[in-house]
């Protein structure tokens, strides 16, 4: 198979995939997946989505909306305050931090990012701050979509860890 064909179906299998799990999954060394990552991305075949400190590949087609929803599932903590809002609907911040069983403050900086992003809304119930998921519907659709495996990832654990600096 050619490096190129190697490149689309490792970016297909794995929406939001960063540069260096690319690099894990082919093989390829660094300036020669940036060669080919530039001229897939010049020819549309691939969408590139860079942003300080990582750069993601995800298949044409994917809106924004979608690419949020995937870059969200595919951080660990993040992706764990999804499912436990998927599987209970509605969770105080307690809750969640029980559930999930990380730190508070890490439950709080990504929680903040998913409110940031409009995934999750908080809502005032009786006097308590409850969170859930603003489109569960949707959130399932790209779940479905772009392969059920993304919610057992772990690739992106570390991101998690650092990203918190």
């Amino acid at each position: 198979m050619n490096r190129t064909m190697q490149i689309i179906l490792v970016i297909e299998k794995n929406p939001g995939i960063k540069f260096c799990e690319i690099m894990r999954e082919t093989g390829m060394k660094n300036g020669v997946l940036q060669h080919y990552a530039t001229k897939l991305e010049r020819e549309g075949v691939v969408r590139i989505e860079r942003s300080p400190g990582q750069t993601r590949f995800y298949p044409p087609g994917v809106s924004d909306e979608e690419t949020l929803l995937i870059r969200n599932l595919r951080q660990e903590t993040p992706k764990q305050i999804l499912a436990a809002l998927l599987q209970y609907d509605t969770l105080s911040f307690n809750e969640l931090v029980e559930r999930i069983q990380k730190s508070p403050a890490t439950v709080s900086s990504c929680l903040s990012q998913v409110v940031k992003d409009n995934i999750v809304e908080s809502r005032l119930v009786n006097l308590r701050k409850k969170y859930n998921i603003r489109d569960v519907e949707k959130l399932r659709k790209v779940i479905d979509k772009y392969h059920p495996s993304i919610l057992e990832s772990s690739a992106d654990r570390l991101a998690d860890t650092f990203s918190l600096l």
